[in-house]
């Protein structure tokens, strides 16, 4: 895909594959502190630890 649409790339459309890796970015970036959240509101390891 990414040779196919090459030309777009080297000229003035730069932008048709700027946006969509931003967006993949911005998806990547929202799903972590969910995770890390269900991590810590689930982890049962550290939840019956004493300091």
């Amino acid at each position: 895909m990414i040779k196919e649409h090459y030309g777009y790339i080297i000229m003035d459309s730069a932008y048709l594959s700027i946006i969509p890796g931003l967006a993949i970015m911005l998806i990547v970036y929202a799903f972590n502190p969910v995770t890390v959240g269900l991590r810590d509101a689930f982890d049962i390891k550290s939840a019956n630890t004493r300091i």
